[in-house]
């Protein structure tokens, strides 16, 4: 039986770096940090889960049917995990045929042994001996940080590569068979010896974002500076946060509020996020109480540290006889990620794209007891397998008959600068 306890936290900046390095010390740990971003639908400042005292893994086929099942037996719990991108493969006749070298799991979701909440200066831990995890992340020292990273990084594509794959995807647009799609090149380094934690300390001061995840699974980490929300439920409430449109940002205050402008009234962004916002609302419609879907917000603009994005809002009210995961299957893999049509997209992501995309571009998060969830998407994350030294990430923008190739490569390379910086240490390319 767990017990809880509340403490209050001094420094608040102390104790996140310590609670992290004492989660990172569990075989399985999970750490979303809201990074001081604040919105009307965030449940918390920032959760962990260490440990585990249950667990579910499953692959592609009845994963979602499985995970149903452990959301019954462990609802007076809370419940951390993943959703990895290729449970299409279960939602849809597709499959997934791209070498992978991450090797994460279709699913897994666990209980922690230990909880920690922190909501402005209060902490909440659920544990057998709170106050013995409360003292032992006091205690915690941080280590110094290790050498210098060094390994090679490679790239799927060349540039020249990735124009021409573009250019064959705008000759399908211009066929009718797809109106947008979110095309992916991998970055990856081989026999990487990394130390996780430092490089997600590290990212996480660069690009301090909103749906900051740490997690640690079986010699295999997410280190994830992503920005977006995938889906959340509060109450009867299903919110979606889908982005579609980036602007670098500019030290210069002047045109950096210049460039946030022109990217509010570009009417390219503006197109594909109306394109996606309206394939979010059809799925919405599969599990909400017919005629509450809606567009909350439209085009709403949105500064992080590195980029400037594009963010819509679309809820709706939630039909009470749908399960909680048939909420997520609905509206999976989430529309930002693959494109319109969502299956055709997906079929031509799984011919152009080099790599399976695994974890990336699938989703982290939570099930609170009672039922509450958040989930985030994975991107702008850092993949490792530490038992094959395999270290990944992947960047990707949406391909529109519009798109110039060039500059959607462009993107690509800003969406990758913060973990560029943190892995060649140089300046922001």
């Amino acid at each position: 039986m767990l017990s809880e306890i509340r403490f209050s936290i001094n420094n608040y900046p102390d104790f996140k770096d310590k609670a992290l390095a004492w989660a990172s010390g569990f075989q399985t740990a999970c750490y979303l940090d809201s990074n001081g971003y604040h919105d009307p639908y965030s449940a918390f400042d920032l959760l962990i889960g260490a440990g585990e005292s249950a667990n579910l893994l499953a692959s592609a086929g009845s994963a979602f049917e499985q995970l149903n099942q452990f959301l019954n037996d462990q609802n007076k719990n809370w419940i951390l995990g993943l959703l990895g991108y290729d449970l299409k493969n279960e939602i849809e006749s597709l499959k997934s045929e791209n070498p992978d070298q991450l090797q994460f799991p279709n699913l897994y979701f666990f209980v922690p042994e230990h909880l920690l909440l922190v909501k402005g200066s209060e902490l909440t831990i659920l544990s057998q001996f709170p106050e013995r995890m409360f003292r032992e992340i006091q205690e915690q020292i941080i280590s110094v940080a290790p050498p210098a990273f060094s390994a090679k990084i490679q790239n799927q594509f060349t540039e020249k590569e990735y124009v021409q794959t573009v250019e064959k995807l705008k000759e399908h647009i211009a066929r009718g068979d797809i109106y947008e799609i979110n095309f992916c090149q991998e970055f990856f380094c081989e026999n990487a010896s990394v130390d996780p934690l430092h490089l997600f300390s590290e990212l996480n001061k660069i690009s301090p974002t909103p749906f900051a995840t740490f997690l640690k699974f079986q010699n295999r980490y997410i280190l994830s500076a992503t920005p977006e929300r995938f889906l959340s439920k509060r109450g009867n409430k299903l919110r979606s946060h889908p982005i579609k449109g980036t602007a670098r940002r500019s030290a210069d205050a002047a045109e950096d509020t210049l460039i946030k402008e022109q990217l509010k009234n570009d009417a390219k962004e503006q197109s594909e996020n109306v394109m996606i916002v309206d394939l979010v609302r059809n799925d919405l419609t599969k599990c909400a109480v017919p005629g509450t879907v809606r567009v909350e917000e439209l085009f709403g603009i949105y500064s992080f540290e590195q980029v400037h994005q594009m963010i819509s809002t679309v809820v709706c009210d939630v039909d009470e006889k749908v399960a909680l995961t048939n909420l997520i299957k609905s509206a999976f893999p989430m529309g930002s990620m693959t494109g319109a049509p969502k299956l055709s997209a997906m079929q031509l992501i799984e011919k152009y794209e080099k790599t399976r995309r695994g974890v990336f571009s699938g989703a982290i998060g939570y099930f609170a007891p009672g039922g509450d969830f958040d989930f985030n998407v994975v991107i702008r994350s850092l993949l490792y397998n530490a038992d094959n030294k395999y270290l990944s990430f992947q960047v990707g923008s949406a391909i529109t008959f519009e798109s110039n190739s060039k500059k959607e490569y462009q993107e690509c390379l800003l969406k990758a600068q913060a973990i560029l910086q943190v892995l060649t240490k140089k300046e922001q390319v």
